[in-house]
Parts: structure tokens; C-alpha cells; sequence
């Protein structure tokens, strides 16, 4: 395994196992698969309704909790200073974990500022090894990182070959900010795992369009968290540190790039609303 370094010194794997969309009911299964594959990065959320089952599977792994590296985010209905602090505290405890290696903002709206002085406190008191966020386009991670006391370790936003972040990824160097990806593989959106160039480098390297995939973004220093409920699929997309890219075949899949997201703009309007009204939905369910 290689390690991403953050600015605080925090060493993080720069692959790890991603439970967005794995159902409760398959999500302990699927942690336990990827512990026993290898995997010691784990990355969940508040929002994805699974920190339960995490919990339960690092728990019965067997495996110490100082060799994993656990990561969950805080969602929206959730900022604000006191709720932020109170929710991380709610998802330590379902984790079954008494400290969190990396704690992120989930998106950039609502009360991002109260909810990241939650998380310096819970920083400065030990109780998360690094911060960062999730979906900070470059002026709202430019503005977190010069007007807090501390700026973000992390940044995890979309990052594929066919949306490579170019200049956020520049940004975020200049800030000595770690970029993670989430959908590395953008979902297979756009015909993706059949591109041609990739499956053609992959032929070269002997290695499937997926692996190519991961290896290009982790020469770029890029930390990634595929995602797969098959036992088979974790197992291939870990098996990336045996090959190294030329500088010719980085170019190549560097010049398949869009330059636009496979799903959605953070900064669309009606994005905004559809987010806004996602909380009010679940400020409603929780009231009845």
C-alpha cells in the first residue's frame, strides 16, 4: 500500500474501500470483504445511513482499530456549531470508535463555518486526527482555507478520468491541500469502462480498464475510494502497485478529460434547492 501524507503529518492509504449506495443490509458483508482483501481505509458518511454497520464489521474483523483508517462526513441537516459537534460524537458512537482519523463537510452550503469550528475543536481535542471537506469547488475551499485557523487537510470531490479537476487539483497543491476522489470510475458514465485508449493501455500493462483507471489517478497523488460489493472486483481494484503508467500513457488518458462532472454542478442553482430540500424533507420524517 502507498500512503498520502497530509500537511499535519497524518499518513491516510491513498486507496481505500467506499460504502456510498452499499445498502444496510449488505454493508457489514461488504466491509468485512474489503478488510479481508486487504483494504484499511474505510470511508462512509452520516448521510449514507450505514455508520452502523461499518462499525459492527471493523468490530468483528478483528483487526486493531489503529490499523484502520476510518473517515466519515458530516451532512447538512447537521451544521452549525453545536449540531456538528453532537452529530461527529453521534457517529463515533455507531462507529463503535472513540476518535475518527478523518472527519469531512459533506457539501459547501448551509452553515459550513459553524460546522468547521466544530470540527477544529474536535481536532484540537484529539478526538479526529485530520479535517477536511467534500465538494468544495476552488473559491469556497480558497475562502475555508484563509478564513479558518485551520484550513481543510482534505478536499474529496468527484475526480475521473472524464472530469480530472485539473484546476482544482492545482489549487488544492498550492494549498497543500490532498485531493480524494470519489466515483473514480464516474460510474462507468459516458462508456467509461469501454473507452478505447484505456482498454488499450490496459492491454499493454496487463491490467483491466478499472485498475488503469486508479493507477493514473494515484500517480497523481490523487487518494481514491472505489467502490464494489463483489468480493472478486475489491480484490482487482487493490491490485494496483505492481505497474507503473509512462509518462506517455498519462498523457493520453489525460487528454480523454471533459472538463465536466458525469452528475451535477455544485454550483447550479437547482442543485442548491434540491439539496435544501432534501434537509427539509428530513427535518419533516424526523419530527413525525
Amino acid at each position: 500500500m502507498e500512503y498520502a501524507t497530509l500537511y499535519n503529518g497524518v499518513k491516510m492509504p491513498i486507496l481505500g474501500y467506499g460504502v456510498y449506495q452499499v445498502t444496510k443490509e449488505e454493508c457489514e458483508r461488504c466491509v468485512l470483504d474489503a478488510l479481508r482483501a486487504g483494504y484499511r481505509s474505510i470511508d462512509t458518511s452520516q448521510s449514507y445511513a450505514n455508520e452502523e454497520e461499518v462499525g459492527e464489521a471493523i468490530e468483528k474483523s478483528g483487526i486493531a482499530r489503529d490499523d484502520i483508517f476510518l473517515t466519515t462526513k458530516v451532512w447538512i441537516e447537521h451544521y452549525g456549531y453545536e449540531e456538528t459537534k453532537a452529530s461527529v460524537i453521534e457517529s463515533m458512537r455507531k462507529l463503535k470508535t472513540d476518535y475518527l482519523d478523518l472527519c469531512l463537510l459533506h457539501q459547501p452550503f448551509s452553515d459550513y463555518y459553524g460546522a468547521w469550528r466544530a470540527l477544529e475543536e474536535l481536532y484540537n481535542e484529539g478526538k479526529i486526527r485530520a479535517i477536511g471537506v467534500s465538494n468544495f469547488y476552488p473559491d469556497r475551499l480558497i475562502d475555508l482555507a484563509l478564513f479558518s485557523s485551520i484550513k481543510p487537510m482534505v478536499n474529496q470531490v468527484e475526480t475521473h478520468v472524464f472530469n480530472q479537476q485539473k484546476t482544482a487539483h492545482e489549487i488544492m497543491e498550492k494549498y497543500d491541500i490532498r485531493q480524494e476522489a470519489w466515483a473514480p470510475f464516474g460510474e462507468g458514465r459516458g462508456g467509461l469502462f469501454e473507452n478505447a485508449t484505456i482498454r488499450e493501455i490496459g492491454v499493454k500493462y496487463g491490467k483491466s480498464t478499472a485498475q488503469v483507471m486508479l493507477r493514473w489517478l494515484i500517480q497523481r497523488g490523487i487518494v481514491v475510494i472505489p467502490k464494489s460489493t463483489h468480493y472478486e472486483r475489491m480484490v482487482e481494484n487493490l491490485d494496483v502497485f505492481d505497474f507503473t503508467l509512462s509518462e506517455e500513457d498519462m498523457d493520453k488518458i489525460a487528454a480523454l478529460d471533459k472538463e465536466q462532472s458525469s452528475f451535477f454542478s455544485h454550483t447550479d442553482p437547482a442543485i442548491v434547492e434540491w439539496m435544501a430540500g432534501i434537509v427539509e424533507e428530513r427535518k419533516h420524517a424526523g419530527k413525525k
